[in-house]
């Protein structure tokens, strides 16, 4: 068990545990609360699909969200990528999912969700309103959390303004953070802000003191192909801010699918130090072995060739291959 004053926090699924997500189990004295209840593997990486290893991983951190979600009253939806929501049909391929997957983890709960119809780009809001139509009509309830607040007991739950994913203006669309608050401890949840790049996302997160931030590191592996050098750069330092304000930085995701991230995320490690501060993967959190496997994707297609039934189920086609779970 990991307590930051009374509040329990478990990472559930990370880049660090094997997998793309930032799935978090947080439980007050109040309430259970499960944070984007969504796992994948990267499709490609260096010209490859995912490796055995990560699918063993991929089913491991699914089971454990279901496991998780069974205990929890309320789940939240930060914005509709799938590595942060989990759809209600079946793919085998890349997100482990499937109808009877998506009713264990949404049915009968509470679900806190970035509205579909606003501050959203078009693929998300095709996803949003199927989710709604889906594992929507199977919660409990299903309330828009976009700057808003919820109360149970002592705990709040506050949600922030649509903030960019990444870079301001992005075309990735928008997230909404939330802070889980039980008397003096506060927990900061800032999903796929990539650093943060903006501002003003950076300032929402100092700006609510809490001991502890969940962040999504930038797609360092991306750089000076998709990401502009400009923005990594304001992430590095923004991150330096953050880890000066907060006493311990959780800093996973993005960062992690890069195999040179511990070069990229030493001064930020350093400066946490010397303010006496700790920055660590969601592995390290949790004192287990850091798993980078997407990022070491190539070498393990060297070390570990694939059996020859993976490799016949790699080769059928893609809308096959979804129906059928990989023979790992």
């Amino acid at each position: 068990m990991h307590y930051v004053g009374d509040i329990l926090v478990q990472p559930i699924a990370f880049e660090s545990l094997g997998v793309r997500s930032m799935c978090t189990y947080i439980e007050t004295p109040d309430v259970k609360i499960l944070l984007d209840a969504g796992v994948s593997l990267g499709p490609n990486r260096y010209g490859l699909p995912p490796h055995p290893r990560e699918y063993a991983a991929l089913k491991i951190r699914r089971e454990e969200i279901v496991r998780f979600a069974e205990r929890s009253d309320v789940v939240t939806v930060s914005h509709y990528h799938f590595d942060h929501h989990t759809p209600s049909y079946t793919d085998w391929a890349y997100n482990w999912c499937s109808a009877e997957i998506a009713e264990k983890i949404y049915g009968g709960k509470i679900i806190l969700a970035k509205n579909f119809r606003d501050h959203v780009n078009f693929s998300q809001r095709r996803r949003g309103w199927l989710f709604a139509k889906t594992s929507g009509i199977r919660a409990s309830r299903l309330e828009i959390a976009d700057e808003r607040e919820f109360s149970f007991g002592e705990t709040i739950v506050s949600f922030s303004k649509p903030v960019f994913h990444g870079p301001e203006k992005s075309d990735l669309g928008w997230v909404i953070m939330v802070s889980v608050r039980y008397k003096s401890g506060c927990i900061f949840f800032a999903p796929d802000v990539q650093g943060p790049m903006s501002g003003e996302t950076l300032n929402i997160i100092v700006e609510s003191k809490p001991q502890l931030a969940i962040i999504g590191g930038p797609p360092t592996y991306l750089a000076d192909f998709r990401m502009k050098m400009e923005d990594i750069d304001a992430a590095i330092n923004n991150l330096k801010v953050i880890v000066k304000h907060i006493p311990i930085v959780i800093l996973d995701h993005h960062i992690l699918r890069d195999e040179n991230w511990k070069e990229v995320a030493n001064p930020i490690v350093s400066y946490a130090s010397s303010v006496k501060h700790r920055v660590l993967t969601a592995a390290d959190f949790l004192g287990e072995e850091n798993k980078f496997l997407e990022a070491l994707r190539k070498k393990l297609y060297s070390k570990e060739p694939p059996t020859s039934d993976f490799i016949r189920w790699m080769k059928t086609p893609s809308d096959r291959r979804k129906l059928i779970p990989p023979p790992i």
